[in-house]
């Protein structure tokens, strides 16, 4: 056992985890942070995220409170909807079919724009996220969406600002340092055992907050629990998010909830690494598609890539991929969409094809059935609308295909175009959604429903929030308010005890 003891040990270092870690120092607690991962690589899938996060700000011109005078000038030509809390929890609320936790999920909508306001006074800095989630429109830019705001920096320029601050705070922490067990006294958690340098130590406390990740990162229990060929998926995060913080949870008797067998999963690059890329970040993904169409080996579209808003689809289109023939599909799009492609397509670490005419790509579109395609193609064009009038992203328009067996139900145009251009993709999973069953104060229930004395849990660990399907940036947001909410719980156990 080391010398020393601490009021609160946070393990991981991500958004969730440096919330709570920073949340509990500012009630007096001395801290300690321990992370699996390298000092160069610390921040598990913050370190990967783009940064948005979805808040219920209502009045738009809230919204200065978070992005300050830097955007003051560009938020005068923004047409932001008005969105409250109550809307942010009725999306939550519809796309995972009314199963998200009522009483959590409340926690996360009503305290999501106080807890980023938190957030900015920690030194994080936001933005009016222009970029991805607005279309220019004459002389003005439409957001769509629902979700106008972002972190500067995306998710490494939160995690800098976090460590600055818990650095001047005096919160401890300690890289390469893999937690492997609670220790507990009688039913209470009075600590963590953890291997460092290859030694084995443990580090005493008040309260112990697990903010380590899921198992996303771990080919045996995606295979355990979501089932057939997610093993075989890419992880667009870190690859140290591996369920071993639901593992010693569970070994003290904490209880599990919410869907084991569902991922957040989204459209990666066919041949993107296994784990997540530094370098490339989050420019593997390809969200474009409701520009285009979607067709897999069997050259058959198999999805309504025009359902809804990207915000709305992109969370659950992984999923889809991973039951298609070999697990692939490529994004056709024509020069009506090429223009209006995300930056993301435009790395040059991209499985890409071009050709001027349709029957040229055809023959480019490994894997895929070129006489197949061509039919559907043709098919598609003919139960497009008429008319051409520009794509407006910005509104889900109505035009919908008629008489296919998949409809795209918005932004359908005919693919005719040239020249052509198609991105292969496969399934990148980003977290997994089932995990541990929290109080609304981030206290983690042991079977009979009744907390465990001096153990919390917050952001990609817990379970209930999500299912099959979840509103783009929720996760950052989730990550932030019970983050913030178990490290105040936390620490103020500590000092009770």
């Amino acid at each position: 056992m080391s010398d020393d003891r601490y009021d609160v040990i946070v393990v991981g270092a991500g958004n969730a985890a440096m919330c709570s870690a920073l949340a509990a120092s500012e009630r007096g607690a001395r801290v300690l942070v321990l992370e699996a991962a390298t000092f160069e690589a610390r921040g598990g899938n913050t370190r990967y995220a783009a940064g948005q996060m979805r808040n219920g700000f209502g009045d738009p011109r809230n919204l200065l409170e978070l992005v300050g005078e830097a955007d003051a000038a560009q938020f005068a030509l923004a047409d932001i909807d008005p969105y409250a809390a109550e809307d942010f929890f009725d999306d939550a609320a519809r796309l995972t079919q009314y199963r998200t936790d009522p009483v959590l999920m409340d926690v996360v909508t009503r305290q999501s724009f106080d807890t980023l306001s938190w957030m900015r006074r920690q030194g994080v800095r936001f933005q009016l996220s222009f970029g991805r989630q607005a279309q220019r429109v004459g002389g003005r830019f439409r957001f769509w969406g629902n979700l106008p705001c972002e972190a500067w920096g995306g998710g490494a320029g939160m995690l800098d600002a976090y460590y600055e601050r818990a650095g001047a705070s005096g919160i401890e922490m300690l890289c390469e340092t893999r937690a492997t067990r609670l220790l507990t006294a009688g039913s209470a958690v009075c600590g963590v055992e953890a291997v460092r340098q290859g030694i084995r130590q443990s580090y005493g406390a008040g309260a112990v907050v697990l903010a380590c990740g899921g198992f996303e990162a771990n080919a045996e229990m995606r295979a355990m629990y979501l089932g057939p060929n997610w093993d075989l998926a890419k992880v667009r995060g870190t690859r140290f998010n591996t369920g071993q913080g639901l593992k010693m949870a569970l070994a003290v008797g904490a209880r599990t909830c919410g869907q084991m067998s569902g991922a957040h999963s989204t459209c990666w690059d066919l041949n993107a690494p296994e784990h997540g890329d530094l370098v490339v970040g989050d420019s593997y993904q390809k969200h474009s598609y409701p520009l285009g169409i979607m067709v897999n080996a069997r050259g058959e579209r198999f999805l309504d890539e025009g359902a809804d808003f990207r915000n709305y689809t992109y969370a659950k289109y992984g999923a889809e991929l991973l039951v298609q023939p070999a697990m692939f599909a490529w994004q056709v799009f024509d020069q009506r969409a090429v223009p209006m492609l995300r930056d993301e397509y435009r790395v040059k670490q991209v499985t890409k094809a071009r050709a001027d005419s349709i029957e040229e790509l055809a023959a480019k579109l490994e894997g895929v059935d070129a006489q197949a395609f061509l039919r559907m193609v043709a098919a598609f064009n003919q139960a497009c609308p008429a008319g051409d009038p520009p794509i407006n992203l910005g509104i889900k328009d109505g035009r919908g295909t008629r008489g296919l067996a998949v409809p795209k139900s918005h932004w359908a145009y005919p693919i005719d175009r040239p020249p052509f251009e198609a991105y292969a993709v496969t399934t990148g999973i980003t977290f997994t959604f089932g995990g541990l069953k929290i109080t609304a104060d981030a206290e983690v229930e042991d079977h009979a429903g009744k907390p465990i004395p001096g153990l919390y849990a917050a952001g990609e660990i817990l379970g209930g929030l999500f299912y099959g399907n979840y509103p783009g940036g929720s996760g950052l947001t989730a990550g932030a308010v019970f983050g913030r909410i178990a490290g105040v719980s936390a620490g103020e156990h500590a000092r009770a005890t």
